[in-house]
């Protein structure tokens, strides 16, 4: 597939964007600074400019395209990971404004372009659990796509913003629209420098509901969505299937959620962070990753 990806020099998208290139896809990456890596393309992109993006959409991705003369490839696909990618960088209010307009500004141009796919990140931080004030517990766990969505901050804030915006240009399109409400994201060598500290003290992890998302993994996430057709709009938990602690998911729930409802078993180290519709409707199934490693 011809990709557009949006934000993959970050975190996220630089783990993304070379698992997808072995996948056999053709990616052109959208970003404020180029991806230095063998085989993607770049294109220094302003998305709040929705100018800038309706440009980039119907571009060239490299000088090779122009060979068989035939004009200008469209895309097959978009997936959109750039944001501002958390709170406490710039101010809430550029924050909240670059993230909810660089995201209509693509969904809008892919939609009147007939593109038939758009991924794009949402967070879990949508849950209103990471970034409070204070101690704020699930309603339920384990958390799963139903539970409210009632954020304080500016960051989740866009996030819902966006997922809004998605389902009504889905309803107005009929394209596939998935949203990943992402969790926290961790590279291969975060693993020896974060996790030993999670390991001493549990409670490090109760923000982000004791889940985390190998990098490498979220590339086969997006992979299973690029290769799932016809389910419309949809958003989607995305993390491992372990938790991020030694304790096994019990002591979890017996020191942490004591009191909440829990709504069904769950494994002897099963993640809170429910990711079971991902599985069930895309086939997702993530290695576990950190107690291998450690």
């Amino acid at each position: 597939m011809r990709i557009f990806f949006t934000g993959g020099s970050g975190k996220a998208g630089r783990h993304v964007i070379p698992y997808l290139l072995e996948q056999g896809h053709r990616v052109l990456n959208a970003d404020l600074v180029p991806l230095d890596h063998p085989g993607v393309d770049n294109l220094t992109v302003d998305l709040t400019d929705s100018g800038q993006v309706w440009n980039a959409l119907t571009s060239y991705a490299a000088l090779d395209e122009l060979e068989p003369g035939t004009g200008i490839p469209g895309f097959d696909a978009v997936v959109h990971f750039a944001a501002v990618p958390r709170i406490l960088i710039r101010p809430d209010n550029v924050t909240y404004a670059n993230n909810v307009l660089s995201t209509y500004n693509v969904i809008e141009a892919a939609v009147k372009l007939g593109i038939s796919k758009v991924i794009f990140a949402s967070s879990e931080t949508t849950y209103g659990v990471c970034f409070a004030d204070g101690d704020r517990q699930p309603e339920y766990i384990p958390v799963d796509e139903e539970h409210p969505t009632v954020p304080e901050d500016s960051y989740a804030m866009s996030k819902i913003a966006n997922e809004v915006t998605a389902r009504s240009f889905q309803r107005r399109s009929g394209i596939d629209l998935y949203g990943l409400r992402i969790n926290n994201v961790i590279e291969p060598h975060e693993y020896q420098e974060l996790f030993p500290a999670f390991v001493e003290d549990p409670a490090l992890r109760r923000r982000n509901i004791f889940a985390y998302i190998d990098a490498r993994d979220l590339g086969l996430m997006v992979e299973r969505c690029l290769q799932t057709d016809g389910l419309g709009f949809e958003v989607f938990n995305v993390a491992n299937p372990d938790t991020s602690v030694a304790i096994p998911t019990e002591e979890v729930i017996r020191r942490f959620y004591d009191g909440l409802p829990v709504t069904r078993d769950l494994g002897p180290f099963e993640t809170v962070y429910d990711i079971d519709k991902a599985r069930r409707l895309l086939g997702f199934e993530p290695p576990e990753r950190w107690r291998d490693t450690l």
